[in-house]
């Protein structure tokens, strides 16, 4: 999870959208907000107290900003939801640490703000056309610290995780699971319970760390439960980071060319990051005329994410785990035998991000603007649960799909935006302050290890992973997809994205 700060430092304070300065959309307005008019309408579910910001209609130089409308329409996610598909039925599983003690009031402003749908559990009579939400803490609920700068970062990205993955698939169950601490032992533990008690059909983690610093017991634990998931028909993904194609050493004190685990697994979805241009809004009394400029949210480009030289798509070739099976036509031939990250992307720009709501203790209440791969993870696991939806059963393992439709390109042009300009290369900061460039690996026409394969044209993957998933398919991927090796390292801490 990374999030905007005008100065752009490495550990990013969020912009607080509140202090934007006000624009109204007609003489009347006259809250901080733009208020929602006819030429800005995108959703006719939206409330009367949804309103715009100012960098959601091109007057912040160098910045956008996007609501769920605007990532819908630019990924074809609202022709689903139009039809009837919005993962009514299937379950959402978000792992995290700590916890959030005012999530449910951020949540309910971001619906209440969107007027999308709700979810039963924070406040909403029982309804059985929503969703639920809930919330689980298996090894105990740590106390929250408002003080504590860590609890923080794990509470805001808690809140991004849930908010957006509602946002994506708003008729869907979630299940916050709780880590007691961000450690790689209690990470690990929450999502053995996630999946050891079937909690739902998709998991979503947003967070890693270098795959080589690991325990080499505590890495084949985490692949053994990954093995039971997609055993039990449950979908993986995780971000594949925000430091490009560097990961810290396992000191602590310097960068080194790897990728993140858990997302290097060859179970697990891996989501890169891109920046993504969509249209922003057009309204009449900024000067715009709306019938000669596209809806909001239209697709426009994207490129391989890197902002900051600090910031970018984590991705890369694993060292531990073997090119799998589904990766053999897409891996170039001098990486042939190592697992290549990402498998798919999503925006994750900083400077183009997406809306979210904090009321956390520590930070001033309000909108915030978010990037990191992190963002990609909870929202690919919305398209999943559409998927399930519509394919009338939990669809488990999807890369073997995924890259099936990438071998054929009339398939692949339908499927995914190929994202080919670009790369992860990044300049971090030791912990003498001294920088340290690693290289990293450009993007390019079909798969690569920057933006994988893509990012999503919705509508037609869900179609397709309905009909191309195989049940054969999981039990297939596990086989030799053991890790192959590991370091010595004791337990570590890991980083939410």
């Amino acid at each position: 999870m990374r999030m905007n700060h005008s100065l752009g430092l490495k550990l990013l304070a969020a912009l607080l959208l509140a202090a934007l300065p006000a624009l109204a959309a007609d003489a009347h307005a006259a809250s901080p907000l733009l208020t929602r008019g006819v030429e800005a309408t995108l959703s006719s579910q939206a409330t009367p107290s949804y309103g715009l910001f100012t960098c959601q209609v091109g007057e912040v130089p160098g910045t956008s900003c996007y609501d769920p409308f605007q990532i819908r329409h630019a990924y074809n996610i609202d022709t689903l939801i139009n039809a009837g598909y919005d993962g009514h039925g299937k379950t959402i599983v978000i792992v995290d640490a700590f916890q959030n003690p005012t999530l449910l009031t951020s949540l309910n402003t971001f619906i209440s703000f969107y007027g999308i749908a709700g979810l039963n559990g924070i406040g909403n009579a029982a309804d059985p056309s929503l969703g639920t939400f809930t919330q689980v803490a298996p090894d105990g609920l740590t106390p929250f610290d408002s003080t504590d700068q860590n609890m923080i970062g794990w509470a805001q990205e808690i809140t991004l995780d849930v908010v957006w993955a509602h946002a994506v698939a708003p008729g869907a169950n979630i299940v916050l699971v709780l880590a007691k601490s961000n450690s790689d032992v209690d990470l690990l533990s929450a999502t053995k319970y996630a999946v050891d008690h079937k909690l739902g059909d998709i998991i979503s983690q947003s967070f890693g760390g270098n795959e080589s610093c690991a325990d080499s017991k505590l890495l084949k634990q985490q692949h053994q439960v990954f093995t039971k998931a997609t055993q039990r028909g449950m979908t993986i993904f995780a971000s594949s980071g925000d430091e490009g194609a560097a990961q810290e050493t396992c000191d602590g004190n310097s960068w080194t060319q790897a990728v993140s685990s858990p997302a290097s697994d060859p179970l697990v979805t891996a989501v890169g990051g891109t920046i993504l241009n969509a249209a922003p809004y057009c309204l009449t009394v900024l000067g715009c005329d709306p019938t000669s400029n596209p809806t909001a949210g239209t697709y426009q480009g994207e490129v391989a994410w890197n902002e900051y030289d600090q910031l970018a798509t984590g991705g890369g070739y694993s060292v531990l785990y073997h090119t799998p099976l589904y990766q053999l036509l897409s891996v170039p031939r001098k990486q042939l035998f190592k697992r290549g990250v990402p498998d798919v992307a999503y925006n994750a720009s900083v400077n183009n991000g997406v809306l979210t709501h904090l009321d956390i203790p520590g930070l001033p209440a309000g909108w915030y603007l978010f990037g990191g791969t992190s963002a990609g993870s909870p929202q690919w696991a919305g398209i999943a649960a559409i998927a399930d939806q519509k394919a009338g059963r939990d669809l488990g393992f999807i890369n073997a799909a995924l890259y099936l439709f990438s071998w054929l390109p009339q398939s692949y042009a339908g499927t995914f935006h190929d994202v080919t300009i670009g790369n992860n290369a990044v300049t971090e900061l030791d912990s003498d302050n001294n920088p340290v460039s690693v290289a990293g690996f450009n993007a390019g026409m079909g798969w690569d290890a920057t933006t994988g394969l893509g990012s999503p044209k919705a509508d037609t993957i869900v179609n397709y992973l309905t009909k191309f998933t195989l049940l054969q398919d999981g039990p297939n991927a596990i086989q030799n997809s053991d890790p192959s090796g590991s370091g010595s390292h004791g337990p570590h801490k890991l980083h939410h994205h």
